[in-house]
C-alpha cells in the first residue's frame, strides 16, 4: 500500500522545544500547593519533577513511577536525567514500553545503556518515545488516515498504522492509554530504537 510521506509538526513545537522544558523554572507555591520549602529544595536539588503535590492528578513522570510494569523505563528516565520534562506543563504525548518489551532486546542492551558513559544516547532513545501535544488513540487514527506520520521530541516521524482494530505506532501496538495532567501516556509493547540508529 503507497503511503505519503506527508507528516505533521505542530505549530510552535519542535525537538527544541522539549530541551527548553527542562529549563523552565519551577511552580510558585500557589499553582502546587507545595511549601516554600519544599520548591526551595527541588529547585536547588532535584528540579520540579520531585516537588510533592498528593492533590493533584497525576502527570506522566508520576503515572509511570505508580506503574509495576514500567520500572525499567522509570530507570532509565531516571539515568538520562529527563524527569523534569515528563513533569513540565506539556502537553507531550508519551509511548511508555512496559518492562517486558525492553526484556525483549537483545541481552545486555539495558544494562548497557543505563551505563553513566551511555547518558546521551539513553536520553536520545527515551525522548524518542514521546511526540510533542496530546494524541489520543482516535487522533493518531486520524492522522494515519490522512496519511500522515507523527513528529517525535527528536526530531523524526513515525508511522501509524491499524491492524485487526489495534493501533501501532512505529510497529508497537498501543496495549492501553492513561490520559495525564500533562499530556496522555500510551502503553506500547516494543522499545523505540530509531535515537540509536
Amino acid at each position: 500500500m503507497f503511503k505519503q510521506r506527508s507528516a505533521i509538526r505542530l505549530a510552535g513545537f519542535t525537538a527544541a522545544s522539549l530541551l527548553l522544558l527542562t529549563s523552565c523554572s519551577p511552580p510558585d507555591a500557589a499553582q502546587t500547593g507545595a511549601s516554600a520549602t519544599e520548591l526551595s529544595d527541588a529547585a536547588s536539588n532535584k528540579g520540579q519533577a520531585f516537588v510533592q503535590d498528593e492533590g493533584s492528578k497525576p502527570n506522566i513522570l508520576q503515572i509511570a513511577l505508580g506503574s509495576p510494569d514500567h520500572s525499567t523505563l522509570v530507570a532509565a528516565v531516571q539515568a538520562a536525567s529527563l524527569e523534569n520534562v515528563l513533569v513540565n506543563q506539556g502537553p507531550l504525548t508519551v509511548f511508555a514500553p512496559t518492562n517486558d518489551a525492553f526484556a525483549a532486546l537483545p541481552e545486555g542492551t539495558v544494562d548497557d545503556l543505563l551505563k553513566p558513559e551511555n547518558k546521551a544516547a539513553l536520553a536520545k532513545i527515551v525522548t524518542s518515545h514521546a511526540a510533542p501535544g496530546k494524541y489520543s488513540t482516535d487522533q493518531l487514527q486520524d492522522l494515519m488516515g490522512r496519511g500522515m506520520q507523527l513528529y517525535q521530541a527528536t526530531g523524526h516521524y513515525v508511522d501509524i498504522e491499524v491492524r485487526d482494530g489495534d493501533t501501532y505506532v512505529n510497529g508497537a501496538k498501543i496495549l492501553g492509554t492513561v490520559d495525564a495532567t500533562n499530556g496522555v501516556v500510551h502503553v506500547v509493547d516494543q522499545v523505540f530504537l530509531i535515537a540509536a540508529n
